[in-house]
């Protein structure tokens, strides 16, 4: 019997922000308050999305808010525990708690 890697949570993490770009994409309210928050324009999306951060600023958007949590992973079958796992393997560690 082969031994299969396990998946790279990394990667596993930066499909989960792609899904949730996508999510917001396909809800132009969701999108349009995206890029309000960020300061992004829809000409901008695409450059910006080079980023290794942009998937995590994605997440941290989504992570603001338990419904949208709950909408982006009743979408793309996932449980929202899956979610929030992404945004913490991505670099999205709760501020707060990081403090002394």
């Amino acid at each position: 019997m082969a031994k299969t890697d396990p998946p790279d949570v990394r990667q596993v993490a930066e499909t989960v922000g792609i899904q949730a770009l996508s999510f917001l994409a396909g809800e132009p309210a969701l999108l349009g308050r995206f890029l309000a928050e960020t300061g992004l324009g829809p000409e901008t999306l695409r450059t910006a999305a080079k980023s290794p951060d942009f998937l995590l600023g994605v997440l941290d958007f989504v992570a603001k808010d338990p419904k949208l949590v709950e909408q982006f992973a009743s979408s793309v079958d996932l449980h929202p525990t899956t979610v929030m796992a992404a945004r913490q393997a991505l670099g999205g560690g709760d501020w707060e708690r990081d403090l002394p």
